[in-house]
């Protein structure tokens, strides 16, 4: 029978796993080989996709994967003899020649290069926190370090650079994060690697070990939570452990800094060349692979080049696990060597030795090297006296909470009203100060404009620096709340479950489980939400994602809601039409995100494969360093693309300057008003004058403008940009309505205003960080032209329709 036709609470062993290319690597890597008994432990509330138990840990599939994966119950198994037992492979020692560069000697002190590697959720970003005093966020989720953070730490007279990588299952190029980290390691080359394990969940975590070992890197081994290790009853002998790995294996335990200075004193020792327990070994992995290594080998180890930079032996097992990097790698090396005759004789010799695999072991050479390194593991913790406690089950209270948040029927509303309350929290407790930062705004640009005399230098200051700076920063702490609360999720593994609650709506949309976490973010700013599309692994599903980010409303687009809404409907409306434009703008996003998977990025799609990590009480700490960490980053932002945006705009607001001109007439006849007249005729459709499109112009650089720009080129007054609230000033939105319908301007314009704003693209920032994260100007590029297409005719749509209606 197959994984998916277990019923809630049944347990099978698998047999094999179907299928080819990535999802079948994918899916052993994660642990789904023959002989492990799995468990169904709970289905999501649309009965797609499933949580099951493997080898100690908890993972969620959907069905369509688990149909792929065929069992046969544990009775069955015992009854007929059916689970089959792994072999053994030989370990043996090996003269391999270390391809790393010796270190230099500083005048007094030793400087060692550490990278950091290791699973999601295994402790390692917690390392660096504790020895470093860094700000690194801690994250419950799979891919919380989505880029490598650096800091220093200094132990024993010794000075460590410290790179916490990204958490990765494997060494694949199969996601962003392993090439990543492989790229990192072999380029950078860092002295030591501290492979950081889970003690919890050993048996999965040390397949990435047997990765590194390939690589011939020096390395420790931490094994973390080892408290909880304890705690549950579990037991290895470390000596034998570390023998049989040829890796010093320290238990620690970073929540309150047990064995920190035992592992760095081991890093120092591996450092030095003084480690008893470091050595060098080569996994065996069965004769006809290694005759296919040996053979690969030789073309490798004639380019003095691939042989100082990486271990031949690694790259010849990648070769044989068809990895497309190292031969897209190798193949334009050798181009560039005039050895293309070499080149095609080594991937003969590929070719070759894969099918000598498939012809003695059934399996391909990709599988059956995967094979052998988890017969390894199991036969290392097997000499090392491995065994799972029964003390305590790490699972059990998250069993409990998952019983009731990822309940069929509670799953839901509880998640919408968790969102509420973050959204609620957020707006109302976030108005006490941002009063107090709109006041001190105030005050400071009062002391300047009286302390200055007349000129484009006041007024630059005035209007632009301090007048568009400062009505940016009244949202920072709305930002901080926002954050804090997102953190609290991710810390305490609840976005873990969230993802999985969402999984089936997001596949239904052409997007992957995980995609359901940045565009959450979305709501808060695009910029981090387009950074946090790097834990989706699949390309495919991360570009959709990137493309659909900006109809998420970011909290940048609050205050023009604000303004227009409280000048043009009713107090009884105005509620409505904000919650129907975040509406809209998720709507938007779901026809978008499937027209995009079906017609425009077309591919296959990839497993929902995440850990479920049990939950845990986040640190105060560790909230208050990743809330503050991306408060820091807004205000980078508005220290950089905002402040230019601002000045540029009050720039082209104020040249060429009459001092005889009122404010209003001086914006019409400035270069922005002469753009926004230029424009005019393609926003017909929609109603718009001309001032409505210099503040569409405007919001380019950054939407915190828009609403201060309307408010200048209508009535002078630029606070509107500061409303994060319906103001009770409503002489104010009163003065603005007759202003702006003296003008023609409509609730039905207004309306469709708000729907342009809403789904346009939201600032230069944000398609700067799609550039970044795509690589390419041309998928920033295209965001920005779609969205903006997709804004003009949807706007004109309902403006028409309106009006033929009326």
């Amino acid at each position: 029978m197959r994984l998916s036709e277990l019923k809630t609470g049944e347990k099978g062993v698998i047999v094999k796993v179907y299928g080819h290319g990535g999802f079948r690597k994918r899916i052993i890597e994660m642990g789904f080989i023959k002989g492990k008994e799995v468990e169904v432990l709970l289905n999501a509330p649309l009965q797609d996709p499933v949580k099951y138990k493997l080898m100690g840990y908890e993972v969620s599939l959907r069905h369509q994967e688990a149909d792929m994966i065929e069992v046969v119950t544990a009775e069955e198994a015992r009854r007929h003899g059916q689970q089959q037992t792994e072999l053994e492979p030989q370990i043996v020692a090996s003269e391999h020649e270390d391809d790393y560069i010796q270190h230099v000697a500083l005048k007094e002190r030793r400087t060692i290069n550490v990278a950091l590697v290791g699973n999601p959720n295994c402790g390692k970003t917690s390392l660096f926190n504790f020895a470093s005093g860094a700000h690194g966020h801690v994250g419950n989720y799979s891919g919380v370090t989505v880029d490598a953070s650096e800091a220093h730490a200094s132990f024993f007279g010794y000075e460590f650079n410290l790179t916490d990588l990204p958490g990765t299952y494997s060494l694949s190029c199969y996601s962003p994060e392993e090439l990543y980290v492989r790229e990192h390691l072999t380029e950078k080359m860092p002295d030591v690697v501290i492979n950081v394990i889970d003690a919890s969940n050993l048996e999965r975590n040390l397949y990435l070990t047997t990765q590194l070992v390939d690589m011939n890197v020096r390395m420790v081994c931490a094994l973390n939570m080892f408290d909880d290790f304890k705690r549950r009853g579990d037991h290895v002998n470390l000596d034998t452990l570390s023998t049989l790995f040829g890796i010093p294996m320290i238990p620690t335990s970073f929540k309150n800094g047990d064995g920190v200075k035992d592992l760095f004193k081991a890093v120092i020792q591996v450092y030095e060349g003084t480690s008893k327990s470091s050595r060098h070994l080569h996994i065996n992995y069965g004769h006809e692979i290694e005759d296919g290594i040996a053979h690969i080998q030789k073309y490798l180890k004639a380019d003095e080049h691939i042989r100082q930079h990486y271990s031949t032996r690694y790259l010849a097992l990648k070769l044989l696990e068809h990895d497309s990097q190292v031969l897209d790698y190798l193949g334009k090396h050798m181009a560039s060597e005039d050895r293309m005759k070499d080149f095609h004789e080594l991937t003969q010799a590929r070719d070759m030795a894969s099918a000598r695999v498939k012809e003695e072991t059934d399996s391909d050479s990709e599988t059956a090297i995967m094979d052998a390194k988890y017969g390894f593991i199991n036969g290392a913790l097997k000499e090392a006296e491995f065994k799972t406690g029964t003390k305590k089950d790490t699972y059990r209270t998250s069993h409990m909470i998952d019983a009731i948040l990822s309940h069929k029927y509670l799953g839901f509303p509880i998640f919408f009203l968790l969102l509420y309350i973050m959204f609620e929290t957020t707006f109302s407790l976030g108005q006490y100060p941002m009063d107090w930062i709109e006041e001190g705004i105030a005050w400071l640009g009062e002391k300047v404009s009286t302390n200055m005399t007349d000129g484009p230098l006041k007024a630059m200051l005035t209007d632009g620096v301090i007048g568009g700076v400062g009505s940016v920063i009244v949202f920072l702490p709305q930002i901080l709340i926002l954050y804090f609360f997102i953190s609290l999720m991710e810390d305490s593994g609840y976005m873990a479950r969230a993802a999985f609650i969402m999984d089936k709506l997001m596949h239904k949309m052409g997007l992957h489980g995980k995609s359901f976490i940045p565009l959450i973010m979305g709501f808060g700013c695009n910029v981090p939400a387009v950074m946090a599309t790097r834990t989706i692994e699949s390309r495919r599903s991360r570009l959709i994602t990137m493309m659909v980010l900006p109809f998420m409303s970011c909290s940048a687009r609050l205050p023009i809601y604000i303004m227009i809404a409280g000048t043009f409907f009713s107090l009884q409306y105005r509620s409505w039409v904000l919650l129907s434009l975040y509406a809209i703008g998720i709507l938007m996003s779901v026809i978008v995100s499937k027209l995009l998977s079906t017609i425009v990025i077309k591919g296959e799609d990839t497993p929902f494969v995440m850990e479920l990590p049990p939950y845990r009480w986040p640190t105060p700490k560790a909230i208050w360093r990743h809330t503050w960490e991306k408060g820091k980053e807004y205000l980078k932002k508005m220290g950089g693309i905002i402040l230019v945006a601002s000045v540029i705009v009050w720039a082209l607001g104020y040249f060429p300057h009459h001092e005889e001109l009122s404010r209003e007439q001086q914006q019409e006849q400035s270069y922005i008003g002469r753009m926004g007249k230029a424009i005019e005729p393609i926003f017909t459709p929609q109603g718009f004058n001309w001032k409505l499109d210099v503040s569409l112009l405007a919001g380019v650089g950054a939407k915190e403008i828009v609403a201060s720009t309307i408010g200048v080129l209508y009535s002078g007054d630029d606070s509107f940009g500061d409303d994060d609230s319906f103001s009770d000033d409503t002489e104010k939105y009163t003065h603005l309505r007759q202003l702006m319908l003296q003008e023609g301007i409509t609730p039905l314009t207004a309306y469709a205003y708000l729907l342009f704003i809403l789904l346009y693209f939201p600032c230069i920032a944000t398609i700067a960080a799609i550039k970044n994260e795509t690589g390419s100007w041309r998928w920033a590029l295209f965001a920005a032209g779609y969205t903006t297409a997709v804004a003009w005719i949807i706007s004109a749509l309902v403006y028409q329709v309106g009006c033929m209606m009326a």
